[in-house]
């Protein structure tokens, strides 16, 4: 596996580039948000590998409304993904402001369901011709995102399978998921074939493993077994020192056996 840190939610004292440059010197690749904000000359000459950005600026891709407005701000954004060799861009099923629902809504539709699968399907397209993969993430509505539809693990793991484009993923939010749903280990399993991306951070607080209730040595073993390969990224805040942080991050998702079991005993 491959380990990537979050930059907007570490080092929160420093200048965004001096940020992404101490997160490549500790040796992990980065993930970004808002890539419009961000001087990208000063992040290429960090050296830095760039995981994941966001991959969208409008629209939510479950409106019939707005839903053209994600694919062409996605395809606004794909030049910037190239210039820092992203490859993979995450989009959400709603349109977010500052992490909350432009438009709420609180009861999913058909029409939903559907204009979502065909939007991600256009987004799949737009990937393949660019080699880029668009990350559809789960987000919970108890607490960071009410008001988003479709938001749910299950929900996010339906739409990529209904749109059925390699060049669609999900980017698995655990933290999400927690606070959603639960059953990490079963769901990371089922999903496994559909993940393009793991994001972590623990519950309660959304800061490193750790410090939560999270066991997040247990569901690094999992994927091991299951033999996933790919990326998890630390999109977490730091509870304390940054440094600190990204070294809970570095022990948790080092993969240790897993405790021997003992014997059962002898019955006479």
């Amino acid at each position: 596996m491959r380990l990537a840190v979050c930059a907007e939610m570490v080092f929160t004292d420093l200048p965004f580039t001096e940020r992404v440059r101490r997160i490549h010197n500790a040796g992990f690749d980065v993930e970004i948000w808002d890539s419009r904000t961000k001087d990208l000359t000063a992040l290429k000459a960090t050296g830095a590998v760039f995981s994941s950005m966001t991959g969208y600026t409008a629209g939510s891709l479950v409106d019939p409304d707005t839903a053209d407005d994600v694919v062409r701000t996605a395809e606004s954004l794909i030049p910037t993904a190239l210039e820092l060799g992203v490859s993979r861009m995450v989009v959400h099923s709603a349109e977010l402001v500052d992490g909350k629902a432009a438009r709420p809504v609180f009861r999913s539709t058909g029409r939903m369901w559907s204009t979502g699968a065909r939007t991600l399907e256009r987004l799949g397209a737009l990937g393949e011709k660019h080699q880029v993969t668009f990350c559809l993430e789960n987000l919970n509505t108890v607490l960071d995102h009410p008001g988003i539809p479709l938001a749910r693990a299950k929900d996010t793991l339906a739409l990529v399978e209904a749109a059925g484009h390699p060049n669609v993923k999900l980017m698995l939010d655990l933290y999400h998921a927690q606070l959603g749903e639960g059953n990490l280990i079963e769901l990371v399993r089922t999903a496994l074939p559909h993940i393009g991306e793991i994001q972590v951070a623990d519950v309660p607080g959304r800061c490193e493993p750790g410090t939560g209730e999270i066991n997040y040595q247990a569901v690094a073993r999992a994927l091991a077994e299951a033999g996933y390969d790919g990326t998890v990224g630390m999109e977490a805040w730091a509870s304390g020192d940054s440094e600190a942080a990204l070294d809970a991050f570095r022990a948790a998702f080092t993969v240790q056996p897993a405790p021997a079991q003992p014997a059962p005993a002898t019955i006479r």
